[in-house]
């Protein structure tokens, strides 16, 4: 039973943020671009990959899928971090900070898992290529990713009703750029189930990154043990190009997210916990449109060659003027 002189807390600041208008315009305007091209760049992924009927395979089912995700998983907090920019109290409600909690992580999760089916299907096309197609189709594709996105959205279920019974109270300042499980906790107020409570947090969030480093890790370990016997250097250069994408997508977002969920008691400056949540939660989703079209050379074709449709149109549209 709360006190007389304890009131439980409806709304957080974050405390994160410049509060000086320059500051605030300083970093508002390159996040717009980043949010602008996250969207629009993954939203022409996975145009061009249904257009395209050379491109209905599963990599690229895949891809398509994890630019859906990384689409809702930045619009869970950039928007709000645009708006808090340009706000002067910078403030979210307890119950918009337990939506945002549960969609940044059901959509981080669910991105994780897809990861994870992305290196078993790359496992499957470069160790046993003569039943890749039999075993990987089209079915099994949409099951996996809708395994994905259900393993994703049932998985935080448990942490936000946890959290959402706790009473807050005393300070309001959460010292985040975002709502996040740890900086939401610490301002519980301290009691025996909130020390539980970040205990419990801290292992589901290491057992989920460390089940799926290993299932990763164990596909390429067998992916790397037959492209070596590959005897000719073009084949094997081949064969680990097809990799290479998903492996920079997934050590750039899992070496951030290590950072963050993999420290147990130890503790960042504002400063540190600030770049690290910017590095998976902004960066990360920037460079994975620029990885998987650049350094893809059937997107970038693709891409050019509607490109050149639409700039035909326009001309065709200018003339008829």
């Amino acid at each position: 039973m709360e006190s007389p002189n304890q009131s439980t807390n409806q709304e957080f600041i974050f405390s994160a943020f410049p509060y000086s208008w320059e500051g605030s315009v300083i970093c508002f305007v390159p996040l717009l671009f980043i949010y602008t091209f996250i969207v629009f760049g993954n939203l022409v992924i996975i145009t061009v990959v249904q257009l395209n009927a050379h491109l209905h395979t599963p990599m690229y089912f895949f891809i398509s899928a994890l630019s859906f995700l990384e689409i809702w998983y930045t619009t869970s907090t950039i928007p709000k971090m645009l708006t808090s920019l340009l706000s002067e109290k910078k403030s979210i409600s307890l119950n918009g900070c337990l939506l945002q909690m549960y969609f940044f992580h059901s959509t981080g999760i669910s991105e994780v898992c897809l990861l994870t089916a992305m290196a078993f299907d790359r496992y499957l096309a470069i160790c046993n290529p003569l039943h890749y197609p039999t075993i990987m189709t089209p079915r099994l594709c949409v099951q996996l990713t809708l395994s994905c996105c259900v393993c994703g959205f049932i998985t935080p279920l448990p942490e936000i009703a946890w959290i959402s019974t706790l009473p807050f109270c005393g300070s309001n300042h959460l010292e985040h750029i975002f709502c996040d499980f740890l900086p939401v906790l610490r301002l519980a107020c301290t009691d025996p189930q909130a020390i539980v409570m970040i205990q419990v947090v801290d292992i589901v969030h290491a057992v989920e990154i460390i089940i799926a480093v290993m299932l990763i890790f164990m596909s390429y370990v067998g992916i790397v043990t037959v492209i070596l016997r590959i005897r000719s250097a073009d084949g094997r250069r081949k064969a680990f190009s097809t990799c290479v994408s998903h492996l920079t997508v997934f050590l750039l977002f899992f070496g951030s997210v290590a950072l963050m969920y993999l420290r147990f008691s130890a503790t960042y400056s504002l400063f540190w916990d600030t770049v690290i949540a910017l590095a998976f939660a902004v960066l990360s989703p920037f460079f994975n449109p620029i990885i998987y079209s650049l350094r893809n050379k059937e997107i970038k074709e693709a891409i050019k060659k509607h490109w050149g449709q639409v700039k035909i149109f326009f001309h065709k549209t200018k003339h008829l003027k």
